[in-house]
Parts: C-alpha cells; sequence; structure tokens
C-alpha cells in the first residue's frame, strides 16, 4: 500500500516531523528529509501491526492531492511511503495456491501500480474481506 505522508519542515535545530493522515496517532521524525521518510515506513508497519492484531483491515489511503488542501497541512511537505502489508507477518509461511493465469497477471499489474506485492496485496485483500464479514 502507498500511504501519504505529511512532512514538517525541519532546520539546524529541529528535527523534520512526520504524520501519517490516513493513520491518526501514527508519527515519525528524522535529523534530514530522507531520514524522515525512510522512518515512516517503519512507523507505519508497527501502527499498522497494532490494526491487524486488533482483527481490523488496514484503513485505505487518501490522495496527496485531498490531504493536502486541508488547512492543518498548509506549508507541509508531502511524499508517498510503500509499505508491503506481507510484512506484518510475524513469520511467512509459504503457499501454493492456483489462480487462472489472467487473474494472477491482473493481480501482478494492479499490486505494481498500488507500491505493493503479490503477497502484500493478497494479504491485504484477505484481511479486507474477512474485516467486512466481521464488521
Amino acid at each position: 500500500m502507498r500511504y501519504p505522508i505529511a512532512i514538517e519542515q525541519g532546520d539546524a535545530k529541529h528535527a523534520f516531523g512526520v504524520v501519517v493522515p490516513d493513520l491518526p496517532g501514527c508519527f515519525s521524525a528524522g535529523d534530514t528529509l530522507d531520514e524522515a521518510i525512510a522512518n515512516a515506513e517503519q512507523a507505519i508497519l508497527l501502527h499498522l501491526e497494532d490494526v491487524v492484531d486488533a482483527g481490523k483491515a488496514p484503513p485505505a489511503t487518501s490522495t496527496v492531492a485531498d490531504l493536502s488542501r486541508k488547512k492543518k497541512y498548509a506549508g507541509w511537505l508531502w511524499a508517498i511511503v510503500s509499505v508491503d502489508l506481507a510484512k506484518l507477518s510475524k513469520k511467512a509461511v509459504r503457499v501454493n495456491i492456483t489462480l487462472p493465469d489472467r487473474l494472477l497477471t491482473t493481480i501482478d499489474d494492479y499490486a505494481q501500480q498500488h507500491g505493493e506485492t503479490r503477497s502484500g496485496f493478497l494479504a491485504r485483500a484477505a484481511m479486507e474481506a474477512m474485516a467486512d464479514e466481521a464488521g
């Protein structure tokens, strides 16, 4: 999944602050802009781990265009962080499944366009389906 992050400018005395608008309470920082963006991925994964452990599906993502219109983010920088949801599992287990060729190609294309791996996409889709049924 690709999560937009809002970055508050840092300077020589202050770190760059990062918030993830789609994940309330998820934040990070870094001494440089690149470090702040890199640290955001780990913060997102940790946050999503709690979400998944609570039996919920990862929330859908917003667009940068929609989020940047909000007054509270005026003057902030924006970046996108790609997160592989397959990393949420404590232990990866290899499985063998059978899918029609066309479906597999469609899954791979979709996952790539959305910054996901095949495994990450299938894991997210399964979590969303089960959360919808439970909710």
